[in-house]
């Protein structure tokens, strides 16, 4: 390796940020430079979902701006910027007739939303919320009071569905599943979520989507594909997210789900390494917060030529949904069984495999005291 070519971080997300301070904390003077598509600020992507229950808008959510992150961790970062292919033979990255040579490089690019395709999709009060400046531009658009219609009924939607009602807002959740979260967790769980947040003030349309939306000059007005009619002042999408991968195909690095690395986060290209939701590490698409920071310590190392597997252990899932809490621990195989102890809003599940051995839980409402007891009974089966 040439130190006379830095270490470059394609990505300023939770994933690029973390693995920069991690990548500090072990080497204080390696040349580090940062590109970003966006404005570079720091944040939690976490955090969005959290903004009116907090009392904090898009600036108060910003943990730094790019100038304040240049100087914390000693690197040049570049915001707006747009890397169009990566030279693996020659280790360049390609931005316009720009050249730019790195040592090692890191892949952060994140996830990009799914967007639907009907009459009215593209009206600009239908909204995704992917960061901190789409964030930012849908406080913009939110009146007082509003009426916000969420397409989809998993994480990202019931909490934003749960934060906009503790805003003061009317919320409704258009979803074709017959419960919440059904991506994440069982259908008994999934219902005590919709329960806890039908209680706190929000109506479901489950089993029901978005046909058009069409602006009546007061109000968008949802069709619904059994007809209903659904009026609502913005529309946030939230139908999920995929792996980012464009830069990396373009760039004939391998990619299946996410960009494919192994467990020392490298791709199949030569100091070319790839973490966070753009990542498939080891089979594996984990778009949550724990295993994104075990992949920024262990990769930390290797970049500093200590080479590190990622490992683990048991990651909980927890939804920010106070009117029903949720903790998860999705069981590592489809073949087995779930059983339930429930009473109202309060879900306890444990998922046995074919071998009887309990691999996986849910925990809803008062049951979430259990999550340390249950992690334990778990460790050593997820590695």
């Amino acid at each position: 390796m040439s130190d006379s070519h830095p270490l470059i971080i394609i990505g300023t997300g939770l994933a690029g940020y973390s693995l920069a301070r991690e990548f500090r904390k072990l080497n204080p003077d390696k040349a580090l430079v940062m590109i970003s598509r966006d404005d570079g600020h720091s944040y939690s992507k976490p955090m969005l979902s959290t903004g009116f229950t907090k009392g904090k808008d898009a600036d108060a959510l910003s943990m730094g701006d790019p100038g304040k992150m240049a100087e914390q961790l000693k690197a040049t970062i570049r915001t707006h910027t747009t890397v169009d292919r990566i030279d693996t033979a020659n280790k360049v990255l390609e931005i316009g007739e720009e050249r730019l040579h790195y040592d090692q490089l890191v892949l952060a690019t994140g996830a990009s939303v799914n967007r639907l395709n009907f009459p009215g999709s593209d009206h600009p009060k239908v909204m995704s919320i992917n960061d901190l400046m789409d964030y930012r531009a849908f406080r913009k658009q939110l009146g007082e009071n509003q009426h916000v219609a969420i397409m989809g009924a998993g994480l990202i939607g019931c909490e934003y569905a749960n934060d906009l009602l503790n805003g003061g807002h009317q919320v409704s959740v258009i979803d074709p599943s017959t419960s919440a979260l059904s991506g994440l967790i069982p259908e008994p769980a999934g219902k005590a979520v919709v329960a806890g947040l039908s209680d706190a003030g929000a109506s479901f349309y489950l089993g029901q989507y978005v046909q058009s939306v069409r602006d009546t000059g007061k109000s968008l007005e949802l069709t619904l594909n059994d007809g209903a009619l659904l009026e609502a002042d913005i529309v946030v999408s939230a139908v999920g997210l995929k792996p980012d991968l464009g830069l990396a195909k373009a760039s004939g690095i391998d990619c299946s789900r996410g960009i494919v690395t192994n467990r020392l986060l490298q791709t199949s290209a030569p100091d070319v390494f790839a973490l966070g939701d753009a990542a498939e590490v080891d089979g594996h698409v984990l778009l949550y917060v724990l295993p994104l920071m075990a992949c920024a310590r262990a990769l930390a190392k290797t970049l500093n030529a200590t080479p590190t597997q990622v490992s683990y252990g048991v990651m909980p899932v927890a939804t920010k949904t106070p009117a029903c809490p949720v903790i998860v621990c999705p069981p590592l195989s489809r073949e087995g069984q779930w059983q339930f102890e429930q009473d109202g809003l309060n879900v306890k599940g444990i998922f046995h495999d074919s071998t009887g051995e309990a691999s996986g839980f849910v925990l809803t409402g008062d049951y979430i005291s259990e999550k340390q007891q249950l992690a334990k009974m778990l460790k050593g089966i997820h590695a």
